[in-house]
């Protein structure tokens, strides 16, 4: 009995200690992830520029060290702001996630909707309106949503930027915060989605006025502006000039009174980074072995863009800053998290077209196309043809949206398939557009298959149009005059940077054509979690081995 007795003691503390030891093996995941879009960087930026990046600085570290995915495309038109958020963090396209636009026209809400507009929100931080946002309308999880299912909510998710769907887009539904600007206090600010009242240590950063001081210090340029040979004479007609005719840039004007000038600047990413420190280090992110998420967005060099244009001594300048930051921001990371203990992604929202006038002038065809005077002249052509107003809804995102009401309670008159042919034959007479067709007759539509891919992807029945158009290569929609935009799907717009840094990523590069719709998934397999419920995109092989 004894024996027996002894025997089974010893089972006890076998089975036991195989126990422990399977016990002892853990999930290995980084302690932080760490996304960067870089609003409106075309993925050229990377080499146009490569010469004057500092070694230690941000874009050649993560070239020497990291992994390039150099062939990286959108996958849907337009590439607007909100599309290009949603898309990397739920691996999906408007047609799934629903982000259709910056705004939208809505077809069951009849109104136009913006992107994170939530009218049950209220503003936290501040007396204005600027914070009734939310990412409400995104219709599927982001890879941060499945991050916090996945540790049972215990990671910690932040979202910033200084524009609002930059910040709440990313870091999804189930965020612990998202944190954007208020351009008419100079505060961050977020929502009564995500909390009651701001925590201490944004109260005691707002506090600070940084604005004000970095006003301050005013915009010159970082080298000798004569160095500057990779833009164009900043003296040229087609550049805006807000302010002033040429660097340096006396910005203490503005102090304590205008806000929102900060945006067009690269101290606007000074700002950023600072407050993404701060929460950093208040928030503790990164500290245990529960993986956090920060998601920031880089808004000013969108702003820049489209003041100055791809090709200004400004855009130049604000990624030769922008350099600069990102290699401070990474040796902040590696003494807070440490080294090789996070990964670090970078890719951008969408890319930009040159300025029309610059391409004109240097022999290459070039236009621009009004949204709001096409819409009020589908309008007007459409009442000669029936005597009825208002025919036409909105002309937005490279579509038509018909107001159905109107035409079916037209007496005697076209239905609603003529309507469309008609507007189809106006628009393809307009100089600029390349194609007109029926959305809803899509799959009869002569165009290539990657070009209709997109259009298919872009397509949400209840905020899509009825008649899509395309424009002509190097035309722009709603250009103000000077400096640039985007949208379209040509690779100027569609062609974006894809940086893989830090935690389990070796050095290389791939030309293979990738898509925006892969970094969700490929992060979601590199931590081991579910992709996000609307993930259309594939895991980048190379980049997870």
């Amino acid at each position: 009995m004894q024996k027996l007795t002894a025997m089974f003691l010893v089972l006890v503390i076998l089975a036991g200690t195989s126990g422990a030891q399977v016990n002892s093996e853990k999930l290995k995941r980084p302690k932080l992830v760490v996304g960067i879009i870089v609003d409106q960087m075309r993925w050229d930026y990377l080499y146009r520029y490569y010469d004057r990046y500092v070694s230690n600085g941000g874009f050649k570290r993560i070239l020497n060290y990291g992994y390039s995915c150099e062939n990286t495309l959108i996958p849907y038109i337009p590439t607007y702001t909100a599309c290009g958020h949603a898309g990397i963090y739920t691996g999906s396209v408007p047609a799934v996630n629903g982000i259709t636009g910056n705004s939208w026209w809505d077809n069951l809400l009849d109104k136009t909707i913006y992107c994170v507009q939530d009218d049950s929100a209220k503003t936290v931080g501040s007396n204005t309106e600027l914070g009734q946002m939310s990412p409400k309308n995104m219709l599927v999880t982001s890879v941060c949503d499945e991050l916090k299912l996945a540790t049972n909510f215990r990671s910690k998710v932040m979202g910033f930027a200084i524009k609002d769907r930059g910040a709440i887009l990313p870091a999804g539904h189930s965020a612990d915060a998202a944190y954007w600007y208020d351009n008419k206090t100079g505060d961050w600010i977020t929502s009564t989605y995500y909390m009651n009242s701001l925590p201490q240590w944004m109260k005691d950063f707002n506090a600070k006025k940084i604005p004000d001081k970095l006003y301050e210090q005013g915009w010159n340029t970082l080298y000798p502006v004569n160095s500057y040979q990779q833009s164009i004479d900043e003296t040229k007609s087609y550049l805006a000039k807000p302010f002033g005719p040429r660097f340096p840039y006396d910005l203490k004007k503005f102090e304590g009174s205008n806000y929102g000038v900060i945006d067009a600047t690269p101290l606007g990413n000074s700002l950023t980074f600072e407050v993404v420190k701060a929460g950093v280090n208040a928030e503790e992110l990164g500290k245990d072995s529960i993986p956090d998420f920060l998601a920031i967005s880089l808004s000013s060099p969108d702003y820049i863009g489209h003041t100055f244009g791809p090709n200004s001594i400004e855009t130049e300048d604000c990624y030769l800053r922008l350099d600069k930051e990102l290699g401070e921001l990474m040796d902040f990371l590696d003494e807070k998290t440490g080294k090789g203990q996070y990964i670090l992604f970078l890719s951008a929202d969408h890319g930009a077209a040159n300025a029309p006038s610059f391409l004109k002038e240097n022999k290459i065809p070039a236009g621009q196309e009004d949204d709001e005077s096409l819409f009020s002249e589908l309008n007007r052509f459409l009442k000669e043809k029936t005597g009825a107003d208002n025919l036409v809804k909105e002309a937005t995102n490279f579509q038509v949206f018909l107001n159905h009401t109107a035409i079916n309670n037209l007496k005697k008159g076209p239905d609603e398939k003529t309507i469309i042919k008609w507007i189809i034959d106006y628009l393809t007479k307009l100089p600029g557009i390349a194609r007109a067709f029926d959305l809803a007759e899509l799959s009869q539509t002569t165009l290539t298959a990657s070009l209709k891919e997109k259009v298919v992807n872009g397509y949400y029945p209840q905020r899509s149009g009825d008649v899509q158009f395309i424009l002509q290569p190097q035309w722009l929609e709603n250009l103000p005059g000077k400096g640039t935009t985007h949208g379209s799907w040509y690779a100027y717009d569609s062609h974006i940077p894809l940086l893989w840094y830090g935690w389990g990523i070796k050095q290389g590069k791939t030309n293979r054509q990738t898509s925006m719709a892969d970094i969700a998934p490929t992060l979601s397999a590199m931590l081991h979690i579910q992709m996000p419920s609307g993930s259309i995109g594939h895991v980048i092989e190379e980049v997870t081995k």
